[in-house]
């Protein structure tokens, strides 16, 4: 029986800069074998290690459905990926996974989609729109709505027309400030402030969020005062995640463990859990 914490060995094919601290690193098995135990779901996630230094939980951007590589898009932050972002095309990484209840696109079919992301949280939702835009017909009105520091800390920039034109999709964008002489067509502010426009509306619909804590406290407050229900509200935690599989007890929260029973949850499994900002 395989050790369930040994990882497998991935190759960095390709590395795309997104941002000043952000990058998405394309990467596949070094086994042709491997890649057939990796059956993963939009927005389930990875443990990534490197040698003599750790590993650390990542969510996927992208998928192995066409090809036998997958995309991560990491922001450096801490020492894992510190040393990360000095690896290049050809460098080795651990791996194991996939991990954790992915974004429910199945129960989404034939209803109306909203996604709202801030951040970097738009990486984990980035497989929901490409599963979205290759199974066009099987969902309802698709709406996302995105949040950024600045217009340089946005993500997957060029990728926003192509969405944009995806049948019944709409894209509206929001950033916190914009710099002295930097054009800026869209709106300024935090991403509830996109609420006003939105046209999303209860009635069979289902809300998928991502971002920092504190911005899906205020969105979740802005979806429940529109009468959104609580279990129609999905939102994905990153907590302290270190073995993956529940047994550390590290990222519990009340009785639930965010790598077992998460990443993704309804809202209404969440409410009045301890030590969280929702």
């Amino acid at each position: 029986m395989r050790d369930p914490y040994l990882p497998s060995t991935v190759e960095i094919v390709n590395v795309k800069r997104q941002t000043v601290d952000v990058k998405t690193y394309k990467v596949r098995f070094a086994k042709d074998q491997e890649k057939r135990k990796f059956p993963v779901m939009p927005g389930q996630f990875i443990m990534i290690s490197i040698p003599g230094l750790g590993e650390a939980p990542f969510s996927l951007s992208a998928l192995p459905e066409k090809t036998d590589t997958f995309d991560t898009t990491i922001r450096t932050v801490g020492n894992v990926t510190s040393v990360l972002n000095r690896y290049g095309v050809g460098a080795r990484l651990g791996v194991r996974g996939p991990y954790g209840r992915p974004w429910p696109v199945k129960e989404a079919k034939e209803k109306n989609v909203l996604l709202i992301a801030g951040g970097i949280g738009l990486a984990p939702l980035r497989p929901v729109i490409k599963t979205i835009q290759k199974n066009r017909r099987s969902y309802g009105d698709f709406e996302i709505l995105y949040g950024a520091r600045t217009p340089s800390d946005q993500l997957f920039t060029d990728e926003y027309e192509e969405w944009r034109r995806t049948p019944r999709t709409s894209l509206s964008l929001t950033v916190d400030s914009v710099p002295t002489g930097v054009a800026w067509p869209h709106k300024t502010g935090v991403v509830t402030g996109l609420f006003d426009d939105m046209e999303t509306s209860p009635e069979n619909s289902m809300v998928m969020t991502c971002g920092p804590e504190i911005m899906m406290k205020f969105v979740v407050r802005g979806l429940l005062a529109r009468n959104f229900q609580k279990n129609q509200i999905y939102v994905s935690l990153e907590r302290r995640m270190r073995c993956g599989m529940g047994h550390c007890g590290h990222c519990q929260i009340g009785g639930r463990f965010v790598c077992r029973d998460g990443p993704v949850f309804t809202y209404s499994e969440l409410e009045g859990l301890p030590d969280l900002a929702l």
